[in-house]
Order: structure tokens, then C-alpha cells, then sequence
């Protein structure tokens, strides 16, 4: 008789510490092979005890300190193997540092299953670690590269360590799966701030990847392949560092994606500092844009929106929790950390045709959480940044361990020792993390036997969905594109069909000779997320015979521009509107100017003009110059639509260089950040100015809407499009006010520190200080408000009371994002030295110490810094008793 893959230990007699109260043995006879089940009740470390008022968790979990700063210091990210060994990224570097030789992956193992480390090795030495994922002997690690000869950051990379040995070292230097993959002005600028950050892999073997809104420049993978992408979005990569390509777009800063069993997709962004665009839950559907920066608020009609804006805050790690041992309120749920608000948050999803509606619960408080990931086992790590700052520290940060009070544990199957039968058995387990392990590990047998046995299980209409998508994913992994006869017939499957359609056309070897009949059926499926899949694979697999299908998706009522000046919703969630925005995706890419002018008039043409705002051929131009033209459009509401459509194309996004950036701030009225004219731009404006000197008052009221509306530019359909008037305001003598003296300016800062824990300070009164004290010279507080200097509106979000303090105190000691000085020289041999309050391609709006406002053109910019001081001088809150700065910072911290 084989022996089992469930390993067995002598009923703990050996473990120390308080967490274990009793054991109970359970032996599960039913099941092949023979699984030892405990039952463990755990307690919570007595020290997070007494850190009851920066933790906080539900009575049903117990907590233990894994480890503290003298092991894992400024934690930006980790990850734990199946079998509970736990990396821990320590950036000592953090978001704005700029000096490389403090990052490392620290490898961290609890030998006896109490809930705090026994035994840690440094695995490798890597700067900016950002995300992680441990599979077998390989560890997948996304990082700063800085250059060997200057220590100046040249970009972050993808890459993957070995550990064969199974030291806890890695063997040798790292292997680049993907290099170049954000852009290294800006992290030589600001840091490893809105840069590449976290890494997934999902149960259809792709590694995700969150891409902030750095965006990046001539990323290459192990094909060859090379890619830009302006902004934030999703990119997705095989393991090997083949077949990079994009997965959504639009998306601000996001820090890391939760994945599910079944491929859907979540993630929690990062604000804009009162652009409007706050903290957001968003479900990621494959080829979706979302908006971020240009379309989200004038163009609300063209995107997916969010399933909720939550305010200020700073969304970092992402789980989707799938394990049977954990309490059933808290299992099959999206777990997702804040940073700014020391909070991970649950989101409970309602099924909404192809997407979801949701609902936000505070879950886990822990001080500035960063990441957390799940084993084998059930255990539950956690990293706490505790205040380690933008720039890291050495001593501060930690992990903890979360685990159930009442715990059925059973340790993780020893995995190269089970056979294929023991594999694909284990894809029927109940805990998440164990089918992505055990999946990728028939993946790595690669033979036909576990093909054949993971497709068996996949038909298998008896067994749990969860366990045929895994068993699904492992045979098209492992049979490539020989398999995908096998794969069509469980599209006859009505629970496996989504998911066969997704897996059929999830690479681009397997398009090859489909025929685009079954998909073409599916479009009429009842469900509307096999609708949506059979879209999406439309458009992957590029035979435009599917374009007339597509042009059949109707669009909703919903489907509505917001008026001139108004902003649109784009944080409430809209179903009705993905399948038409889906369809437009795969029509864009079908490249179907010619076939979707037919529809303009005749068919579907709020489709049609819809995908043809993304057209910029000089075929959909005349095109559409000549159906407005033609005797057949006599409708006005038609024609209208048409000259809205050629408005939009008569400019177009600059092809991206990697030289530039929009800032924390960055212009969003769209549609295009940095717009060019292009070869069709003149025959469009012939059109608009025939119509401007003959058409009547309405229609000239029309064209000078749609000249502000796109910024066309045309000076003589009315704006200026160039600068921006701004409202200055009197000039305030800061000098002045730093120089009274008082109980703050008499007093150390931990004394001030340390008395602001006593005093609650009264808001109304801080708010009253807060004029008085001439802070509203620089910064505002209200989103309505004309931007100034760092935006105040959601401090209370992203720090506590006591950084507030700190940051008032000691300005220098940590700059945030968005509160950065900067000096401009100009052409003209002028200097600027201010906020960056406003910027778009063509100008940039400057508010200097005072508060004087200068709008410089974009054009006349010789030089811009970035000042490593704040321009916030020390001594602005000296003349404050204690009782009036406690107010004060009362005040700011409840403005979330």
C-alpha cells in the first residue's frame, strides 16, 4: 500500500504556547486517501491583546504575532506557500525613498504550528518589492531594478528566483520574465509610488498583475513582445513570461487583484486627492475600460462603472477567500485591505446579470494592513506597515497569523508525492489555495494521463463547479491546442458553458481554424455572463464574419452623456450596460470601420457611432461625412449624433513615450489627456466651419458645445483650451503667523505627541483655527472648492490623528503623495516654486507659498524638480496652546 499524501504528526505533544487549548482527533474514513483531521482551538496572542485600540477582529478568529519589525520591518507585500512557508517583501525603501540596498524577500517558517516564527532566511536581496507568488521551487517577484554603476531606479521587472536546494536562498540571480514594466522616469522622480504593484495567479495559470496609473513604456516579455500602456489597468502573463497582453484598463492605482475560483475579478483603487475619483470596488471584466483619468467624469456613458465609491482611502492587498475551515460569514467573500484606513474590508456580491452589486463590512483593523494571503491549511497571514512611513523603516511593521477559534486543521498534501488519482481528488477540495496547487502541479506532470483524468472531472456533471473549472483550466494547460475538440463539447454543458468559452479562447494558439458558430449561438444564451463570454471571445478570436452578430447587441436606455458641466455616475453599477460596451471592445478590435458604417442610418447606430468614436481611420471619416451628407439622414437626431461622433475624432491620444505623466491630479475632462491632430482632423473641420457660416443659431450653439465638450480647439467655435482662469486669492504673511510663540512651540514633539492622546480637541474650534491660522491659504478642504495646494478633503482617510500631528509638526519628515514642492524654469528664465494644483497637456497651474496661482503653458517649461523638502515651512502651529492644536487636528481627521 502507497503511502498517504496527508502527512501526520505525533498529536502535537511537542507544541508550545497558549494558542494550543486542546486536540481532538477526527479520522475521516471516507475519503482517499486518508485524511487526519484536528480539531484545534487557538487563542489569541496575550501582546495583540493589549493592541486592542489598533486591532480589531471579529470573536470568531484568533490572532497570533508572527513576527515583528527585527524580522519583517516595513512589509509591502507577501505571500505563502500551499504548505505555510510565508515570503514577506520588506521595503525599507518604501513608496517615495529613492536610495536602493533596503529591499528584501524574507523567507519566514513556523516549525511547531503556534503562530510565530521559528525559523526566517533572507531568500533574496530585491528593492520595491511588490508583489509575490511562491509555486514549487520557484519564486515569482515583481521589483525596482535600479542601475549597478548610479543606484538611479531603471524600471521594475517580473522576475522568478529558484530554490532547488530548498535552503530558504535562493540558488542564483533572478531570470526577467518581463522587463520595463513601469516607466523609470517617474520612479526616479517620485519613487515606487504609483507603479507596478501586486501579482496574482489565477486557476486559468495567468499571473495578474496590478498596473498603477504610472502606466509603463516598451515592456518586453520572454517572447519578445513589446507593449505601452498610458495609465493603470490589469495585465496578465503566462508563468514562463510568454504572452503578456492586457486585460482591463482605466484604472488609477491599484495595489493588488482578487481572483475567485470561477475568474472573476476584484480590486480596490486609491484616490485622487478630490479629483472625484475615490477609493472604488471594482469588478474587472476582461477587455473593460474604466474610465481613469479622461472618460470616468464627462464620457460616464462609455465605461464600466464601479460597484461603489467608499471615499478617501488607500486600497493595498486582495484576497477572494475560498476555504471551508474559516466561519461561513466570512468565507467566499473578496477581502480587501485599505492602508489609509488600517482597515481590511469584506465585500458581500449579489449576482447582477454579468457583473454584481455588493456590500462594503468592516472586517479586520490592523494598522495600515498591506497584503495577505492564505495556505493550505487555512492560515491566514496578514502584514501590518505600523507606520513605517512613505519612505520605510527599519522598526516598524509586522505579521500576524489568522486562524478560527475552533480550527479543523489537517496539513497541506505533500503534493510531489501524490499520483494523479491523489491530484485530481484534490481539485474537489474546499479550500482554494490547495486546487491552484495541486491544478498547477498536474499542469506540471504534463502527461496524458492527467489530461485525461482532469478532463474526465471537468465533464463530471455530479461534482462541484469549482472542482470541474479547476479540473477545465488543468487539461487545457496541459493539452495546449490539441485540446480544444475536447473542450467545445462542454460548451453542451449549461453550468460549464461560461467558463469552456472563456478556456477556448483564453490563448491565442488555441483561435487558430474556430469557427465562430458556437460562439455565435451562445450570444443568445439565457445567461447573460455566457453572453458576455461569448462577446469577449468574439473579439479574441478576429474573424470578422462575427461583426454583424455584434452589431445585434442592443444598447440601453442608460446609455446617456452627461450635459455639458455635469458629471456623470460612474460609481454605481450599471449591468445593462457591459454587453453593448463588451461589444464595442470586440468591435474595435475587429477593426470594423467599413462593416459599421452600414449600421450608421440603417441598423444599430447608436452601436455603430458608439465604436466608431474609437475609430480614427480616415475611412470612418469620409464615411461618416458622407452619410451626414447623404439624402437618406434627414433625421436631425441622426445627424446630430454624427457631427458628435466626428467631434470626438477630430483629435486623438498622443502615442505614449514614457516622458510624461499626469500627475496625482491629472486634468479629467477628457476625452484625451494629451491630444494631437491627426491626417483627418482638416476634413473634419472643413465640415464644422461650412456648418458654423451657414447653419442657424441652434446649430452653431451645437458645434461650440461639441468644441468644449471634445476640446476641439477651434478658437472660432468660442474657448481656450490652452490656460484656465484661475481665481487668485490675497496673500497670506505665513512668515508672520511661524513666528508667534505658544505651548506647541515651547514643547518637544513626543511631549506634543503625547499630549494629543489626552486632549479629544473640539472640530468646530479646529475648524475656526484652521482659517485663523492661514491653512486655507494652501490647501482646501471642500471637492468644490478651487484647488490650492495638497487637498484636505480626505486626510482623515489616509492618516491618523497622529501622522496629522507629525506631518504638521515636522513637514519634512515624510512627504505624501500629492503634497509634493515643485520649482519650474520657464523658457523665459522665470522660476516657480509651488503645488502643482491643476495640470493638463497643454498648462500647468502652480499655487506658490502664498497662495498666488500662475498658469504656466506647457510649451514654455524648461525644467521641472521635484523638491525633496516640503514647501510647508516647521513652526506654522508654535503659537497653539495644546488644547488649540488638538482641535485642530481633530478637525482634519474628520475630513474623509
Amino acid at each position: 500500500m502507497r503511502d498517504s499524501i496527508w502527512p501526520l504528526k505525533d498529536n502535537y505533544k511537542h507544541m508550545k504556547g497558549t494558542p494550543i487549548l486542546f486536540v481532538v482527533l477526527l479520522i475521516a474514513l471516507a475519503c482517499k486517501p486518508e485524511k487526519k483531521v484536528e480539531i484545534i482551538e487557538s487563542t489569541t496572542t496575550p501582546s495583540l491583546d493589549s493592541l486592542s485600540q489598533a486591532l480589531g477582529w471579529p470573536d470568531e478568529l484568533a490572532v497570533q504575532a508572527f513576527s515583528g519589525p527585527d524580522l519583517t520591518p516595513s512589509p509591502a507585500c507577501l505571500a505563502v506557500s500551499p504548505y505555510g512557508e510565508v515570503y514577506v517583501g520588506v521595503d525599507a525603501i518604501g513608496s517615495l525613498g529613492k536610495t536602493p540596498g533596503k529591499g528584501r524577500i524574507v523567507k519566514l517558517i513556523d516549525k511547531d504550528n503556534d503562530g510565530k516564527a521559528d525559523e526566517h532566511t533572507v531568500f533574496a536581496e530585491v528593492d520595491n518589492p511588490r508583489g509575490i507568488i511562491p509555486l514549487g521551487d520557484k519564486l515569482y517577484v515583481l521589483h525596482t531594478i535600479f542601475s549597478l554603476e548610479d543606484s538611479v531606479a531603471t524600471g521594475m521587472d517580473l522576475v522568478v528566483f529558484e530554490d532547488a536546494n530548498g535552503d530558504g536562498v535562493a540558488d542564483g540571480p533572478s531570470e526577467p520574465l518581463i522587463q520595463h514594466i513601469s516607466s523609470p522616469k517617474f520612479l526616479q522622480g517620485r519613487g515606487t509610488d504609483h507603479a507596478t504593484n501586486g501579482i496574482r495567479l489565477g486557476i486559468d495559470g495567468w499571473i495578474y498583475i496590478a498596473v498603477g496609473d504610472f502606466g509603463f513604456h516598451g515592456a518586453v516579455d520572454r517572447d519578445g513582445t513589446e507593449m505601452t500602456m498610458l495609465g493603470g489597468g490589469i495585465l496578465r502573463v503566462r508563468p514562463d513570461g510568454t504572452e503578456m497582453e492586457v486585460y482591463t484598463h482605466g484604472l488609477r492605482n491599484i495595489y493588488d487583484v482578487a481572483i475567485d475560483p470561477y475568474m472573476n475579478m476584484f480590486t480596490r483603487g486609491n484616490t485622487n486627492d478630490g479629483g472625484g475619483w475615490n477609493i472604488r470596488f471594482i469588478h474587472q471584466i476582461q477587455t473593460g475600460e474604466y474610465g481613469y483619468p479622461v472618460l470616468f467624469k464627462n464620457f460616464t456613458e462609455e465605461i464600466i462603472p464601479a460597484l461603489v465609491d467608499v471615499g478617501g482611502g488607500s486600497g493595498t492587498g486582495a484576497l477572494f477567500i475560498d476555504d471551508n475551515r474559516w466561519p461561513e460569514k466570512y468565507n467566499k467573500v473578496p477581502m480587501m485591505a485599505d492602508w489609509g484606513r488600517s482597515q481590511l474590508y469584506i465585500h458581500r456580491l449579489t449576482a447582477d446579470g454579468p457583473s454584481y452589486t455588493q456590500e462594503e463590512e468592516e472586517f479586520f483593523k490592523l494598522p495600515q494592513i498591506t497584503d495577505l494571503d492564505i495556505d493550505g491549511t487555512g492560515r491566514m497571514f496578514m502584514a501590518a506597515w505600523d507606520g513605517a512611513g512613505y519612505s520605510g523603516n527599519e522598526e516598524k511593521g509586522f505579521v500576524v497569523r489568522v486562524v478560527p477559534k475552533v480550527w479543523e486543521y489537517s496539513e497541506m498534501p505533500d503534493l510531489n508525492a501524490a499520483d494523479i488519482d491523489d491530484l485530481v481528488d484534490l481539485l474537489k477540495e474546499e479550500s482554494a489555495t490547495i486546487r491552484l496547487y495541486a491544478q498547477q502541479e498536474l499542469v506540471s506532470r504534463g502527461s496524458s494521463e492527467a489530461a485525461s483524468e482532469a478532463l474526465d472531472l471537468a465533464k463530471s456533471s455530479g461534482e462541484p463547479l469549482y472542482a470541474r473549472v479547476a479540473a477545465m483550466y488543468a487539461f487545457s494547460q496541459i493539452s495546449g491546442a490539441e485540446g480544444v475538440a475536447e473542450m467545445m463539447a462542454l460548451m453542451d454543458d449549461a453550468e460549464m458553458k461560461e467558463h469552456a468559452i472563456r478556456a477556448i479562447t483564453d490563448r491565442e494558439a488555441y483561435l487558430q481554424n474556430l469557427s465562430i458558430a458556437p460562439f455565435v449561438e451562445a450570444m443568445s444564451d439565457p445567461s447573460a455572463r455566457v453572453r458576455a463570454a461569448a462577446i469577449i471571445a468574439l473579439g479574441r478570436i478576429g474573424n470578422k464574419a462575427a461583426i454583424p452578430h455584434l452589431l445585434e447587441v442592443e444598447v440601453p436606455n442608460s446609455f446617456q452623456a452627461p450635459e455639458l458641466g455635469e458629471e456623470g455616475p460612474h460609481a454605481s453599477p450599471n449591468s445593462e450596460i457591459i454587453l453593448p460596451h463588451l461589444a464595442v471592445r470586440a468591435l474595435v478590435d475587429l477593426e470594423a470601420d467599413t462593416e459599421i458604417l452600414e449600421e450608421v442610418g440603417s441598423g444599430n447606430s447608436d452601436l455603430a457611432l458608439w465604436t466608431l468614436r474609437y475609430m480614427h481611420t480616415p475611412a470612418a471619416v469620409s464615411g461618416l461625412i458622407s452619410r451626414y451628407n447623404g439624402s437618406a439622414t434627414e433625421s436631425v437626431e441622426l445627424k446630430r449624433s454624427i457631427l458628435a461622433t466626428l467631434a470626438r475624432l477630430y483629435t486623438k491620444e498622443a502615442p505614449y513615450d514614457g516622458s510624461w505623466w499626469w500627475g496625482t491630479r491629472p486634468d479629467t475632462h477628457g476625452p484625451y489627456y494629451k491630444s494631437v491632430l491627426w491626417s483627418a482632423s482638416p476634413e473634419i473641420k472643413a465640415l464644422f466651419q461650412q456648418l458654423w457660416d451657414t447653419g442657424s443659431r441652434s446649430d452653431k450653439d451645437y458645434i461650440a458645445m461639441l468644441n468644449q465638450k471634445n476640446r476641439m480647439g477651434i478658437l472660432e467655435f468660442g474657448g481656450d483650451y490652452s490656460v484656465t482662469e484661475v481665481l487668485e486669492e490675497p496673500e497670506v504673511d505665513l512668515e508672520k503667523i511661524k513666528n508667534q510663540k505658544g505651548q506647541i512651540g515651547e514643547s518637544s514633539i513626543e511631549d506634543i505627541l503625547l499630549a494629543m492622546q489626552e486632549l479629544a480637541g473640539e472640530a468646530v474650534k479646529g475648524k475656526a483655527i484652521f482659517q485663523q491660522q492661514g491653512c486655507k491659504a494652501c490647501h482646501s478642504i471642500e471637492a468644490g472648492e478651487q484647488m490650492k495646494g495638497p487637498f484636505m478633503g480626505q486626510v482623515g482617510s489616509i492618516m491618523t490623528r497622529e501622522q496629522i500631528a507629525e506631518s504638521i509638526l515636522k513637514p519634512n519628515a515624510s512627504i505624501s503623495q500629492g503634497f509634493a514642492t515643485v520649482m519650474i524654469q520657464t523658457k523665459d528664465d522665470k522660476s516657480y516654486v509651488g503645488f502643482v494644483t491643476e495640470e493638463s497637456a497643454e498648462r500647468i497651474v502652480i499655487r506658490n507659498i502664498a497662495g498666488q496661482a500662475f498658469t504656466l503653458a506647457a510649451a514654455n517649461i524648461k525644467e521641472r524638480t521635484e523638491m525633496e523638502n516640503s514647501m510647508m515651512p516647521a513652526g506654522l502651529a508654535n503659537s497653539l496652546s495644546y488644547e488649540e492644536f488638538a482641535s485642530l487636528i481633530t478637525y482634519l481627521s474628520e475630513q474623509k
